[in-house]
Parts: C-alpha cells; structure tokens; sequence
C-alpha cells in the first residue's frame, strides 16, 4: 500500500485565525486543498469570511465560520468548545489574526498600544495556551504564528506594531521549549511585504508603492498562497525537526542591506 502524502490533512481539524482575507485566507483556502477541515476564524468581516467559505467549498474542501474576536478570553473559550462539539479536537492552530498601527510613537496613546497588544499579544497567548492545554493530552499538535519582517526590520509609524510581533517572535522560541517534551512544535513564519489589502493601505503614493517594489532583491511583491504554502509545510510531517524557529518569507529582503542597492 501506497503510504499517505505528508501533505495529507484529511484527519486533521486546522484552526486559521483571521481568515477571512489576506494572507489568512490563502492560509485557510491551501489546508483545504490538502483535505485539512478548516476552521475559519474572523471577527468582523462577515463578507470576507464567506467568500473564504465560497472558495474552499468551490475546491472541494470542508470549512466551518466561527466568528470571535480573538482578543476577548470569553469569546475564544466559547469558540473553542463549540469547535471541538463540532469538529473535534484542533490539531493545528494558526495564529494569523493581528491588529495594525500607523502612528507615529510620539502620537501613540496607551489605549492603541493596548488595543495592538491585546490581540498581537495577548489573544495569541491566550488561544495557544487553551489549544496547546488539549494538545498535550494527545502528545500531538504543531501552532504556527504569523509574524512580520518589521518583527527585525522596523520602519517609521509602525512602533507598536513591530513591538508586538517581536513579542511574537520571543513567544515562539520560548513556547517552542515549553511544549517540546510534550511533542507540540511551534513555529513562526514573517512575512515580508505580501500583496494584501492591509499591505497596499499603507501605500497612497503608488510612486513610493513601485519604489517599496523596487527595493525587494526579488523585485515584486509577495502573494498570500506563498506565505500559505511555508506554513503548509512547517505543519506537515516534512517539518518534523523544526521547532522554535522564526522562517523569514520576504523574497531577499530580509537580507538586504540599508539603503538602495548599488548601481553596476
């Protein structure tokens, strides 16, 4: 008998935070073409999240809406509970869901630091603490959080927002070490710049936009199916060894130098 693609998630429940656009969507839509059930979080976009629902349906794949705001404790154990009465037990969970900020630090109040951290930070501690909890009553699981280039390579107005996904970072080499013994891997992927909607709002000056593009050693921008396919991968059977690491996706610009590049 033939053995079982290690790209097979037929018997596996996937758990995508954030799902219902971007790079979260992808992340959902690829599990699905791989026979995963998918569960796709979201939180307000109701329209989104069923087109997330139209497009698994469409491939052929299983996916169930739940609707929670991943930065509210009561409504991710709810969400939880009500995923196991109706799927079973998660046995990936992808930490994508995250809050942006565009201020400046100097115009940065308390309240959009906590409200960035609350979901960036804390919900994602949250979630992973409940389902990794399940997790290691069957000495199997693997959580993937999404991170971001600005983690290790800031730019200005985005203060908090690259404080958080650093906080994510250190959380995935520490968790990692924590969950271990207990046959639970946990990884992180961070993207670079990715052609999402989130992405091109930061952008109203498409000169500046083909500039950005320019600067990317690969010379275009990223697609959402890439990220999806990286975090596949780190939940496959193919990463088996990988735990505690941080994969940069960022098509060279993770090592690129300051400044533009030099002229031949």
């Amino acid at each position: 008998m033939m053995k079982a693609s290690p790209l097979d998630f037929s018997q596996r429940v996937v758990l995508v935070t954030g799902a219902s656009q971007g790079i979260g969507q992808a992340i959902a839509l690829t599990f699905a073409k791989h026979g995963a059930t998918v569960v796709a979080n979201y939180h307000r976009n109701d329209a989104g999240a069923q087109e997330t629902e139209r497009l698994i349906d469409a491939a052929g794949g299983k996916c169930v809406l739940k609707k929670a705001d991943v930065g509210d404790p009561e409504q991710v154990r709810q969400m939880i509970e009500r995923i196991e009465k109706q799927v079973g037990a998660i046995d990936v969970l992808v930490n994508n869901a995250a809050a942006f900020s565009r201020s400046h630090f100097l115009e940065t109040s308390l309240e959009e630091l906590d409200s960035v951290f609350n979901t960036n930070v804390r919900g994602l501690f949250y979630l992973s603490q409940l389902v990794a909890k399940r997790m290691v009553t069957r000495r199997l699981g693997c959580i993937i959080h999404i991170s971001s280039i600005l983690a290790q390579h800031a730019v200005p107005n985005r203060t908090v927002y690259c404080a958080s996904k650093g906080a994510v970072e250190s959380l995935t080499r520490a968790m990692a070490l924590d969950l271990v013994s207990h046959n639970i891997r946990v990884n992180a992927v961070a993207p670079g710049l990715i052609r999402t909607d989130a992405m091109l709002a930061g952008f109203t000056n498409p000169v500046l936009l083909d500039k950005v593009q320019s600067h990317i050693p690969g010379g275009r921008f990223g697609e959402p199916e890439e990220i999806a396919n990286v975090v596949l991968f780190l939940a496959s059977d193919l990463a088996s060894y990988i735990t505690g690491e941080v994969i940069g996706v960022s098509h060279g610009l993770g090592a690129r130098e300051a400044g533009p590049a030099p002229q031949r």
